[in-house]
């Protein structure tokens, strides 16, 4: 049983192993994968195709670069925040912003539990 006090629920995401961090680490599906895999959300892989939908680099698209497990945030190609001299870094997306526009399917056993795959 999990609790609803915001304190132990904070700590238990924070202190969660890996393996349950990296299945938190989803993002919604567009309306066409909705349909299509017949699932609302679906865990985030490198090189899923995504679309920002919030914050200040809402409605850019791009390829997943990077996942970070650890921090619960994701980097995508092209996304860049610059610091004051200059130089430029990857952004951290929350994926709770993005939406998934195409998945990667280079891995057949990701997609065997979802709809379109058991047709």
């Amino acid at each position: 049983m999990t609790s609803s006090k915001p304190r132990k629920t904070r700590k238990d995401a924070i202190t969660a192993p890996m393996h349950i961090k990296a299945k938190s680490l989803a993002g919604h599906l567009s309306e066409r994968l909705r349909k299509e895999l017949g699932t609302r959300s679906i865990p985030l892989r490198k090189n899923d195709i995504v679309k920002i939908v919030r914050g200040k680099f809402k409605g850019k698209e791009g390829k997943i670069i990077n996942l970070n497990r650890k921090k619960g945030k994701i980097f995508i190609e092209k996304i860049v925040n610059k610091k004051s001299d200059g130089t430029e870094f990857e952004a951290a997306i929350d994926p709770s912003k993005i939406s998934v526009r195409e998945l990667d399917t280079s891995d057949k056993k990701r997609l065997k539990k979802y709809k379109s795959v058991k047709k």
